[in-house]
């Protein structure tokens, strides 16, 4: 969403009214924000929010000279920024000393205790998340500043992408009773969660985009994005954990006392918090965290351990990297060594040349791999991975195998270099770097549109669950298609018949009925699923919906210009463009009349005039999905839950307001039920859905 300034360049003024509405939407929009993401207990539905937050962005557009940073339209992001100033910290941001070792933490302890003599300490134990350091200033509680670490002296000033975070305060609420200093300068960590990033590859690999590796990594490179609308659309949070610059005001004198001042003030802070008072229970802390992290709903390396008596941190000083009364404590990362049998490139449905690593299959967190991404070409020769060469598997986010490291120590001589093609390995045409949505020109793409691979991955991304859900439509069956000269693109799928198909191998009769019948069925599919399934650069599943939301049919969508698309939430410049491109290519449009031929669905149930509140049991509720229900699919389930206007997430959080269980639930009722989340099964469901 882009806020749009009148023509004339003098400011309109405002009526007596407008300032009072204007500071009350700013004020009451605050406290709903800071109930939902801080206190995880919202008191408003998602419309009467949106309703208010509408009002707010419409008085702004009619009278400009009103807005001001603390507004929460400031979140949207601003114009593109040509570059990131730099910033001094008033106060240095230091590291951390680092150990994997318990006796390194007793060590530690017993270095603090020493110059303090017999004075009793007490220590706080919380989770290390793994994201990016940062500091955020506020002056008289409106938020003015965001910075990187850097170098622990200067950072980047990153407070317009800062700004976007939805869990951070952009102006503070006091509690009864709560002073605020006239310059707080607060440290934490911007980091994505678990759930946020894995919708976020998924909706990059469904737009053709290569995926990140890990959600720190995913912080970090959305932090660096000079598109403050970018950072806007990426899922990240913040946590706070410490001070820097403090004038004026009195704080707590303790560790545990500042995370609950904090707290009260509006910040988020860490979920869980131990206090110990001796070594062992400083040990029995960090494995009692170590024991729980795993269902936090972000990554963790560590427990960061901290004297909590703050008076008493002065006499203990600082290294020139690190304070003496604080360390991190790494968790050791779950990896395996393996063998690298050979080095095979995969080609995407945009042209994308991917190396994958062949593994002697090794078991790791859980489950057996036996391949892993390397990612790029540059990827492979920055690591010097070789064929035959003993690596190092990591899951990162626990979920994706990835070659961490090679073990040069264990070369035998007979390790061999691998070299990256230059033409493509399907269909021999030339490649080139630097495509459209590759900024960075890491990536190796087939020029050929016509690439067999490049078919075969537009055909099975097109069959997908995410996008058409064309039943007996996968791998191998696209493969018998496209080889057979049967489908050329996704729309001769609706011009077979059970006779042409019945000749394929192991393709019976009830196989090629069952199969037409996939096809004909997803004739009807809604408006989103067909946008994911085209394709498009950088639309995956959310931005489907946002253009579904926002389009009644696929034709107005496609005669929408680039500006007309920026104005949608989750549409960037960079995003519009790439829509824009597509439907101007003749061959797109060639395809799209096939598929109104074909007697495709092209309309959108989704689609929500402007001014229209939807109302319902459902309207603004969060479910999650766990188990096997007894007649709907998760898809069904999800479709009934979105178009009575609810959300659908894949964590169970304090947020969360209904658990749809069937069979065979998991962990996820576990968690409901220890929240106290309401239960519902397939019956209680439908019929609160009506």
């Amino acid at each position: 969403m882009t806020i749009v300034t009148p023509v004339s360049n003098l400011p309109t003024m405002p009526s007596p009214d407008a300032p009072s509405r204007h500071a009350e939407l700013v004020a009451t929009l605050q406290a709903h924000d800071h109930a939902y993401y801080i206190l995880a207990q919202p008191v408003i539905s998602d419309p009467e929010y949106d309703r208010l937050y509408r009002e707010l962005i419409d008085l702004e557009n009619a009278h400009p000279e009103l807005r001001t940073p603390d507004s929460p339209s400031q979140r949207v992001g601003g114009a593109p920024l040509s570059g990131f100033a730099t910033v001094q910290h008033a106060v240095p941001m230091l590291s951390l000393e680092n150990t994997y070792s318990p006796e390194e933490v007793r060590a530690f302890l017993l270095r603090a205790q020493k110059p303090l003599g017999a004075t009793p300490l007490s220590w706080t134990i919380e989770p290390k998340i793994d994201g990016v350091a940062i500091s955020l200033r506020y002056e008289s509680g409106v938020f003015t500043l965001g910075a990187t670490r850097g170098d622990g002296s200067s950072g980047d000033d990153i407070t317009a992408n800062l700004r976007t975070l939805r869990n951070l305060p952009l102006r503070l609420i006091p509690a009864p009773g709560v002073e605020l200093p006239e310059v707080l300068e607060v440290r934490g960590e911007v980091y994505m969660p678990s759930a946020g990033f894995k919708q976020l590859n998924a909706d990059r690999e469904a737009a053709g985009e290569e995926p990140f590796a890990n959600p720190r990594n995913s912080a970090a490179g959305s932090l660096k994005q000079l598109d403050p609308r970018t950072v806007a659309q990426r899922p990240l949070a913040v946590v706070t954990y410490g001070l820097g610059e403090v004038r004026g005001g009195a704080l707590p004198d303790s560790q545990a006392d500042l995370l609950r001042w904090l707290q009260s003030v509006g910040l988020p802070t860490p979920e869980r918090l131990w206090i110990a008072r001796s070594p062992d229970e400083v040990l029995q802390a960090i494995n009692e965290l170590d024991g729980v992290r795993a269902d936090f709903g972000y990554e963790t390396d560590g427990a960061v351990v901290k004297l909590n008596e703050i008076a008493l941190r002065d006499p203990l000083g600082f290294t020139s990297k690190a304070p003496r009364w604080a360390m991190a404590y790494k968790f050791a990362a779950k990896q395996a060594q393996t063998r690298l049998l050979g080095i095979t490139i995969q080609v995407g449905r945009t042209g994308a040349l991917t190396p994958v690593a062949e593994l002697e299959p090794v078991f790791v967190s859980g489950s057996t791999v036996s391949r892993a991404t390397l990612h790029n070409e540059d990827e492979l020769r920055r690591k010097d991975i070789r064929i035959g060469d003993i690596v190092v598997i990591e899951k990162a986010g626990e979920v994706i195998p990835a070659v961490v490291r090679v073990v040069p120590e264990a070369r035998t001589g007979s390790e061999i270099q691998f070299n990256f093609p230059r033409q493509c390995p399907e269909c021999s045409s030339p490649i080139s770097r630097g495509a459209v949505g590759d900024s960075e020109g890491v990536v190796w793409r087939c020029t050929n549109p016509d690439c067999p691979a490049r078919i075969r991955g537009r055909v099975e991304h097109w069959c997908g669950r995410a996008a058409m859900d064309i039943e007996g439509g996968g791998e191998v069956v696209t493969r018998q298609l496209i080889d057979a000269g049967l489908v050329r693109d996704v729309a001769d799928l609706y011009f077979l018949t059970p006779d042409s198909i019945a000749n394929l191998e192991r393709m019976g009769e009830k196989s090629a009925t069952n199969l037409i019948a996939g096809i004909h069925a997803s004739r009807s599919r809604d408006l989103w699923r067909l946008l994911v399934g085209l394709g498009i650069h950088q639309v995956g599943v959310g931005g489907a919906k946002a253009l579904a939301r926002a389009y009644p049919d696929l034709d107005s969508l496609a005669r929408a210009s680039e500006a007309e698309l920026t104005q949608i939430d989750e549409v960037g410049p960079i995003t519009a463009a790439s829509i824009a491109r597509w439907f101007s290519e003749p061959r797109h449009q060639d395809l799209l009349r096939r598929l109104r031929e074909a007697g495709l669905n092209l309309n959108s149930s989704l689609y929500r005039p402007t001014l229209s509140v939807p109302s319902g049991p459902l309207v603004g509720k969060t479910f999650v999905l766990t188990g096997t229900l007894p007649t709907l699919t998760r898809e069904q389930a999800t479709a009934r839950i979105e178009a009575g206007g609810g959300k659908v997430s894949s964590s169970v959080s304090r947020k969360t307001d209904f658990v749809l269980a069937g069979e065979e639930a998991g962990s996820k009722l576990e968690k409901a039920r220890t929240l106290g989340i309401h239960i519902l099964d397939e019956a209680a469901f439908l019929q609160l859905a009506g």
